[in-house]
């Protein structure tokens, strides 16, 4: 079975911290540049953060700079999203998605699609 299992999500105050994870089974994400994606009620799909093949770079989106953090860590086939200083905008359904290429652009083909886990930022 080749997948991506997000895990996670939940319930924040605004202004609180969460860590998604992706972790993925039969295949390794040593080969793969790792992107998360959102989507909240009523809008488009839009990437959030990425993190190439390497580790070595990095693009996220304006809105979450200096806010969400990605790693990877290949010895346990998982990438971390850790999030801090949410805000009720950052609400919305989080993926993962892996990609063969060595970058990790928003708009490249990806492979490999997690089911998505509910992140919901409200007091």
């Amino acid at each position: 079975q080749l997948q991506l299992v997000e895990s996670g999500g939940g319930l924040v105050q605004p202004g609180g911290s969460l860590r998604l994870s992706c972790e993925a089974s039969g295949f390794t994400l040593d080969y793969y540049a790792i992107g998360w994606f959102r989507q909240a009620p009523g809008k488009e799909r839009e990437g959030v953060l990425c993190i190439s093949r390497g580790g070595g770079s990095t693009n996220y989106a304006d809105s979450v700079k200096g806010r969400f953090t990605i790693s990877r860590d290949n010895a346990k086939n998982t990438v971390y999203l850790q999030m801090k200083s949410l805000k009720s905008d950052d609400t919305g359904v989080y993926y993962c998605a892996a990609t063969a290429f060595n970058d990790c652009q928003f708009g490249r083909r990806y492979d490999y699609w997690g089911q998505g886990t509910q992140v919901t930022v409200a007091s």
